[in-house]
């Protein structure tokens, strides 16, 4: 951290300026590959930058910041994007493997770069920086999407390709993402008010993980549980997961941490809590608590949201979806919400991907939306 504050401050200033959401600590040149052996054009920064933990505390993320090599004079629209689950371990983070073309989200993230947008995307905190990721914990998850925009906007590199404070910004993810950029919605106008955010797309958003919990409990993707513990655990460790697990939860924890997503899905498939635990933690007030402020949906993210949700969505219930919308509607926000028919998980996130990058096209170009929350 004394290298952040460091870099934060002025040159031979008698007392350093205190690191800052959203400053940059470190920034190297890396490489963005769509596929392995198939480069983009474009310039690309790993960076680790300044955000705030769930509970507030000032905490180093990793990310990677991706600028179009193209003649566009700024400012050019910034889209900060949350990828989906990858895994606990630090090899599996994007900055990890964009360099050799193996973060399956990477040809979505083309289709920002190909419309001459600057993207940062964030690691999220502890995937990529020391700790354990603090998997589907939503507040941590939302600082560490905003500050990876703070972060592009102060990168010197991508400053001079026209990433500005005055660039328009985006927000998109799915899955994980999505709760990552629904909390970031949600934070925006508090957290980072500078920020010109102009819009949110978010889609397969397990807005509520009590209820997510309960609907994958005992089946094929029931790892998505166990890990979502771990996460919590990882950002409270008061609440003691370690004392709640058998000896078959503390070895599947031990190969989620250890892995990706492949082996975090295998090792925890059709496990039920009570497979792997000597009680079940969910059932008590602390745990509770900790899940319920998760929850999305209690306050207006202030900009439009693009909210979308395939109707065969076997991981995350249709219905959750559905509620979030209500539940923004009714506090007054702008939402149009796309479903799609018989569409499963992993295909709603190809699907919705263009249609949402296009909506926010049109957000960046200033068009107004007025949802369809009366429909």
């Amino acid at each position: 951290m004394c290298f952040s504050a460091a870099l934060a401050s002025p040159a031979n200033a008698g007392t350093p300026k205190a690191a800052q959401p959203g400053d940059v600590v470190s920034a190297e040149p890396t490489d963005f590959q769509v596929f392995p052996g198939v480069s983009l054009p474009t310039h690309a920064w790993k960076i680790q930058y300044n955000s705030t933990d769930a509970k507030g505390k000032s905490n180093t993320v990793s990310g990677t910041v991706l600028v179009p090599k193209d003649d566009r004079e700024g400012p050019r629209p910034l889209l900060t994007y949350a990828v989906g689950t990858v895994g606990i371990a630090d090899k599996c983070a994007p900055s990890a493997n964009f360099p050799v073309g193996k973060t399956k989200e990477a040809p979505l993230i083309e289709g920002a770069l190909l419309r001459g947008w600057a993207v940062a995307v964030t690691d999220y905190e502890g995937l990529g920086t020391p700790g354990t990721h603090t998997y589907t914990v939503g507040r941590a998850a939302g600082t560490a999407v905003l500050d990876a925009a703070r972060a592009a906007q102060r990168l010197p590199g991508a400053q001079e390709k026209g990433v500005t404070e005055d660039s328009p910004v985006g927000i998109m993810g799915y899955s994980q993402g999505g709760q990552a950029s629904g909390w970031a919605a949600e934070l925006a106008g508090t957290y980072a008010p500078e920020l010109q955010v102009k819009g949110t797309a978010s889609g397969g958003v397990p807005a509520d993980l009590p209820k997510v919990a309960e609907y994958n409990d005992g089946d094929e993707e029931a790892g998505l549980v166990l890990m979502s513990a771990i996460g919590h655990d990882a950002a409270f460790p008061e609440l003691g997961l370690d004392g709640y697990l058998n000896d078959e939860g503390k070895r599947i924890t031990q190969i989620m941490k250890d892995g990706c997503l492949a082996e975090a899905s295998e090792a925890g498939a059709n496990k039920s809590v009570e497979d792997v635990t000597t009680k079940d933690p969910n059932d008590q007030p602390d745990w509770q608590q900790r899940l319920a402020e998760d929850k999305l949906g209690t306050k207006a993210p202030g900009a439009p949201v693009y909210l979308y949700h395939g109707e065969a969505d076997e991981i995350i219930p249709y219905d959750v979806g559905k509620q979030l919308r209500a539940d923004w509607c009714a506090k007054g926000n702008t939402v149009e919400w796309t479903s799609f028919p018989l569409a499963p998980h992993a295909g709603t996130a190809i699907l919705a991907s263009i249609p949402a990058m296009n909506w926010l096209s049109d957000r960046f170009k200033g068009e107004p939306t007025q949802g369809d929350c009366g429909g």
